[in-house]
């Protein structure tokens, strides 16, 4: 039988064979790209940037106990629930008298009480933890058990973990990098208001405390991949614009209509943000802050505004590419 030259037959072709063949399979997933176009990757349609988005109250002011997680996995081609690519946050409302179990593959998990009052049950390095909480507290729980929330009074808290994070290493964690921790709303808020008092805070950039962790002392942030502001935005106060690398996932504390967030990726020769997009605060909504844009709080509300932001800072400083700037 002739054989056409372009086409031998399988009997002329060489064999391969064991690890002739894996060479051969591992080279059918190599490509190149001109660095000049494929630099940048993140564009609509391969990595999504991180979009604006906001939810109000309405989400966790009635219904039963449950968790309501703010996702835009599809948005963002997470894997699992996200709501930016490192972060995953959630409301939590539980009825008076009930429970709700908080599951997470995560090394950190921090939970704000925007209301009620109960107790958290956890397990941690072999021995039980239980945090009396209330609203306005905060508190911090390392990987581990999968904690229980059961609340006392009707209650609403706001729940941030980075399992999103893990979930795109493809790891679990092995170990707690820090202990269980607990920051009291009133001491909180004692503390904050000696701050605004200080002399030359109202020209601050911000009025905000860092929560920071004993067992984390050279980032200074809550665990060692979460950082969290606890902030006042004074009455008729514009704050000048600041960024950072590090996504922000900001909650509304509390605030009156007429604060608002001003957020874009340019600044005008006088320091104010160009063709700014405003977000308009909610009190126990949320919000997302973009990595990289510039954003200023502005209050015309007559009365002083609270917000909380979380961000994957620890991580970012951790890796030294926090890389914040003020206007």
């Amino acid at each position: 039988m002739t054989q056409t030259p372009d086409r031998p037959s399988m009997d002329c072709l060489p064999s391969v064979q064991g690890e002739d063949l894996q060479q051969s399979a591992a080279a059918d997933k190599a490509e190149l790209f001109d660095y000049r176009e494929a630099a940048n990757p993140i564009r609509s349609g391969l990595t999504e940037p991180i979009p604006y988005c906001s939810w109000g109250p309405e989400l966790h002011a009635s219904g039963p106990s449950g968790i309501i997680p703010l996702d835009l996995s599809a948005e963002l081609g997470a894997s699992g629930p996200a709501t930016s690519p490192g972060l995953a946050a959630h409301f939590i409302r539980i009825e008076a008298g009930e429970g709700v179990r908080a599951a997470a593959s995560a090394t950190s998990s921090l939970f704000f009480v925007l209301s009620g009052r109960g107790i958290c049950h956890c397990r941690e390095t072999d021995q039980d933890t239980n945090i009396q909480w209330s609203e306005g507290d905060l508190f911090v729980l390392p990987s581990g058990g999968t904690p229980l929330l059961e609340a006392s009074s009707t209650s609403v808290l706001y729940w941030v973990h980075d399992a999103p994070l893990l979930n795109y290493l493809g790891v679990v964690p092995s170990q707690p990098r820090f202990e269980s921790t607990h920051y009291r709303g009133e001491w909180l808020r004692s503390e904050l208001r000696k701050l605004a008092q200080k002399p030359g805070s109202a020209n601050s950039n911000r009025i905000s405390l860092l929560l920071a962790n004993r067992d984390l002392p050279s980032t200074r942030t809550v665990t060692h991949v979460l950082w969290a502001m606890y902030g006042i935005v004074p009455s008729a106060a514009t704050q000048p614009p600041h960024r950072h690398q590090s996504v922000a996932l900001d909650l509304i504390i509390d605030c009156q209509p007429g604060v608002y967030t001003l957020v874009g990726t340019e600044l005008n020769a006088d320091g104010t943000i160009r063709n700014p997009k405003r977000i308009n605060w909610q009190a126990g909504g949320a919000f997302i802050t973009p990595p990289g844009y510039w954003h200023s709080h502005v209050n015309e509300s007559g009365h002083p505004a609270y917000l909380l932001p979380i961000q994957d800072a620890g991580l970012q400083t951790y890796l030294r590419s926090l890389d914040i700037r003020f206007a």
